[in-house]
C-alpha cells in the first residue's frame, strides 16, 4: 500500500483537526486605498475617464464590498481622481453602508429607474468626461447594453488593462493569506488520502474534505473533483458516483477560501501498488512540472513555462500540443480572489513575468481508457524568480512524503 493512503476514518481525522487562522490579517483599509490611487493613475495613463466595477471580484478587491450579482445593478465607480461612487437599488443602502460606512458616496436609484442613467448622472455631476468607459470584464451583458444605451457617444472597453494589472501583482498582504489557505488545503488533502478503502464513493471523499476545509478555519471546498481509475484520465472529472478499487489511480483536485483567497491543489497517487506504468506516467508528470517551475524566471515570457512542461511530454512521447494522450490545457493559470484569473501560463501569452504574479503548475498527462495524474501546486514570483506555495509530491509511494 502506498505511503499514507487508507488506514483511517473520516471521524478520526476530523478530530484530530485544529484551527488556527489568527496569524493571518484580512486585507486592511489602507491596502485597498493604495489599490485605488493605482487604478487610478492607470486611468490616467490609459486615457480612460470612468472605471465601472458591477458586482464581482474586482469590486471586492478595491472596495472590500461582497456583492452578489442579480439583475439590480450594484457598482462603483472609479474617477481618474481616484474618486469612487456607488450606484444601488434604494432597498440596499444601508446594507451597503455595514461595509463602506456613512462617509461612501452612494448614489440611489428606484425600481422603475434606469441604473445606467443614474451612472451618467454621477459622472455629469463630478464633470467628469464619459468618452472612454472601462467596464469590468465579468460584468453581464445587460450592464453593458445599458451602458452603451445610457451613453452612446462614449467607447466602452475591457477594464481588464485596469483591473487585471493591479490584481495580478500581490502584495505580501495578498501572499500570506494565500499561503496560509494552500496550507489548508494541503493538509485536508493529506486526511483525504488516509480516509481512503476499497469501496467507499467518490461523493463520500468530497464530503469529507468539505468539512475539513471548514474545521481547518477555511470556506467549505468552493469545489471538489474526486476520480478514481479511468476517469481520473477526465481533467475536471466525471459527474456520476464512483467506487474505489484497489490499484486505482485517484485524483483529488480541491480548494477553498480564506479571507476571499483561494486555493487549488491537485494530489494523483494509487490506491495500492503501483504498477510500474503508472509509477513512470507518475514520475513523468513530476518531471514536468519541475520544469515548468525551473522556467519562470522573471522576465520570461508566460508562454515559456507552458513550453518547459510539453518539451517533457514530447521527449516520452506524447502530445505534441494538446493532443491525447498527454497534456490537453494550458500549464498554469493565475490565481487569487479567482480560482482562474490573470495571467496564463498558455502559448502565446508574451506577458513577462513579474515579481507578485501567482500561478498553478498542473501539466496533467490525460490516457483515456487508462488513467491520468495531474500534480498540481502553485508558485510565486520573486524578483529573484520563483517560489513555491506548497512544494511538489514527494513520490508516488509516498505522495506526502510520509517515509
Amino acid at each position: 500500500m502506498t505511503s499514507g493512503i487508507g488506514g483511517s476514518t473520516a471521524a478520526k481525522e476530523l478530530a484530530g483537526i485544529q484551527a488556527d487562522t489568527s496569524s493571518v490579517q484580512p486585507i486592511s483599509t489602507a491596502e485597498r486605498r493604495a489599490r485605488v490611487e493605482k487604478a487610478a493613475r492607470l486611468m490616467q495613463d490609459n486615457a480612460v475617464d470612468a472605471l465601472i466595477l458591477p458586482a464581482g471580484s474586482s469590486l471586492y478587491y478595491f472596495t472590500g464590498l461582497r456583492w452578489y450579482p442579480s439583475e439590480r445593478l450594484t457598482a462603483a465607480i472609479l474617477t481618474p481622481d481616484a474618486r469612487l461612487i456607488y450606484v444601488c437599488p434604494g432597498f440596499e443602502e444601508s446594507k451597503l453602508r455595514e461595509t463602506l460606512g456613512a462617509g461612501a458616496d452612494i448614489r440611489l436609484w428606484q425600481e422603475e429607474e434606469d441604473p445606467c442613467l443614474l451612472i451618467k448622472t454621477c459622472l455629469q455631476d463630478l464633470h467628469c468626461k464619459s468618452d472612454v468607459v472601462a467596464l469590468d470584464e465579468a460584468a453581464p451583458f445587460f450592464v453593458f447594453d445599458g451602458l452603451r444605451n445610457a451613453l452612446p457617444l462614449a467607447r466602452i472597453i475591457n477594464a481588464s488593462t485596469i483591473t487585471a494589472e493591479c490584481r495580478m501583482h500581490k502584495s505580501a498582504a495578498e501572499l500570506a493569506i494565500m499561503q496560509a489557505v494552500k496550507n489548508i488545503t494541503l493538509e485536508v488533502q493529506k486526511k483525504a488520502a488516509r480516509i481512503l478503502h476499497e469501496g467507499i464513493s467518490s461523493f463520500e471523499v468530497a464530503q469529507f474534505i468539505d468539512q475539513a476545509h471548514r474545521a481547518y478555519g477555511g470556506s467549505a471546498s468552493t469545489f471538489c473533483i474526486v476520480s478514481f481509475g479511468a476517469a481520473t484520465a477526465m481533467p475536471h472529472g466525471p459527474d456520476g458516483e464512483q467506487f474505489l478499487r484497489e490499484g486505482d489511480m485517484v485524483l483529488i483536485d480541491t480548494g477553498c477560501k480564506l479571507h476571499a483567497y483561494n486555493s487549488d491543489i491537485t494530489r494523483s497517487y494509487v490506491f495500492g501498488k503501483p504498477s510500474q506504468r503508472q509509477r513512470d506516467i507518475w514520475e513523468l508528470e513530476k518531471t514536468a512540472q519541475a520544469a515548468a517551475f525551473d522556467a519562470a524566471q522573471t522576465g520570461v515570457p508566460c508562454e515559456q513555462v507552458d513550453v518547459a512542461a510539453r518539451k517533457v511530454l514530447a521527449a516520452a512521447g506524447f502530445g505534441p500540443d494538446y493532443q491525447l494522450p498527454g497534456l490537453p490545457h494550458r500549464t498554469g493559470h493565475g490565481i487569487g480572489l479567482d480560482i482562474h484569473e490573470w495571467t496564463y501560463l498558455v502559448k502565446g501569452n508574451q506577458r513577462p513575468l513579474a515579481a507578485g504574479m501567482c500561478f498553478s503548475n498542473e501539466p496533467m498527462i490525460c490516457i483515456e481508457g487508462e488513467f491520468g495524474i495531474r500534480l498540481e501546486d502553485h508558485f510565486y514570483m520573486t524578483e529573484q524568480g520563483p517560489r513555491w506555495f506548497t512544494g511538489q509530491s514527494h513520490a508516488v509511494d509516498a505522495p506526502f512524503g510520509d517515509h
